[in-house]
């Protein structure tokens, strides 16, 4: 099997049939077929609030244009650690949360404190 990038700007288009029979949907028919979809079972709450957090440190990380190495060495985190929260894979505890809100607020102390 190939695999290609899809440009969502540019969608290979529908079969004509199955087009008409995806427009006939109602919502909760629409909803049914996704939750029965074995391949693709919706997200718990757990993963929700992973995914969650993990945007936020991802965000912060971007915000200040270092690579995910850059960042946990300039911030002393397990490299490790910080992959598999930005990727959801683990729920980071209430200190790695506290320090992350720090870092957002108030970057420059923390800089300097880890400077000394």
């Amino acid at each position: 099997m190939g695999r290609f990038p899809l440009d969502p700007n540019n969608l290979p288009p529908l079969d004509p049939d199955l087009e008409r029979r995806m427009d006939a949907m109602t919502p909760e028919e629409i909803e049914q077929n996704a939750l029965d979809d074995p391949d693709n079972p919706p997200s718990t709450e757990e993963e929700l609030d992973r995914g969650v957090a993990g945007r936020r440190v991802r965000l912060l990380r971007q915000s200040l244009n270092l690579s995910q190495p850059q960042f946990a060495e300039r911030y002393r985190i397990n490299l490790g650690r910080l992959r598999d929260i930005e990727q959801g894979r683990t729920m980071p505890d209430s200190a790695f949360l506290a320090y992350i809100t720090v870092i957002e607020q108030e970057r420059e102390a923390v800089d300097r404190a880890l400077a000394s």
